[in-house]
């Protein structure tokens, strides 16, 4: 019963995520190049590869996610003190700007460190959890972590460490800018957090 739940309210997601996610104005790759440089650069990396591994990487990004994610930045839906202060003086143009830049950003591999735990987040992510009614990461994201523009977001060779701390904080309920994605978290020990924030890194 519990996961026919979560599959219905994937299946609802599904139908309205090009409103959610609608950006409303095609950005200009070239003027968000020139925001990118003076301001999301230091964190992100200038070609959206970031070298700390607390800060996404967005280089290849669906332009949506960036923009709803900037958006929810600045409403406060979701928080972060820094990214309030990056996202506040954004127009909606800006934000469309500095996500079709970071979207045409090829991302780079980053490989596999802990090959036991990758194969442990491998079967995660590809079969989920049946004992936890945890559906497969890739029904959303795609076998190869690519996801789906407009509904859902890349996630291939993102660092661990921060996909790590983001199913964590949905976990608790630090972030809650995505119904799904809390419930989802909700049943996942440390470990399995570990495991499939690993695999994710790996895939490329």
């Amino acid at each position: 019963m519990r996961s026919m739940t979560v599959a219905v309210k994937l299946a609802a997601f599904l139908m309205m995520a090009p409103a959610v996610f609608a950006a409303g104005t095609k950005g200009d790759p070239a003027k968000g190049k020139v925001i990118v440089d003076q301001v999301c650069a230091a964190c992100h990396g200038a070609d959206g590869n970031s070298v700390a591994s607390a800060n996404p990487s967005l280089a290849g990004q669906h332009p949506e996610y960036i923009v709803k994610q900037l958006q929810e930045f600045k409403a406060q839906k979701r928080k972060n003190p820094v990214m309030l202060g990056m996202a506040t003086p954004l127009s909606a143009a800006d934000m469309a700007n500095v996500a079709a830049y970071y979207s045409q950003q090829t991302p780079k591999a980053k490989g596999a460190s802990n090959k036991e735990l990758i194969e442990a987040g491998k079967k995660i992510y590809r079969g989920g959890i049946a004992s936890k009614n945890v559906p497969a990461c890739m029904a959303c994201h795609g076998p190869s972590g690519s996801g789906i523009p407009g509904q859902y977001p890349r996630l291939s060779s993102q660092h661990a460490s921060y996909t790590s701390a983001q199913l964590t904080a949905f976990r608790v309920g630090e972030r809650a800018n995505n119904q799904v994605m809390s419930e989802i978290a909700a049943k996942l020990s440390d470990q399995e957090i570990k495991a499939v924030s690993e695999y994710i890194q790996a895939i490329h």
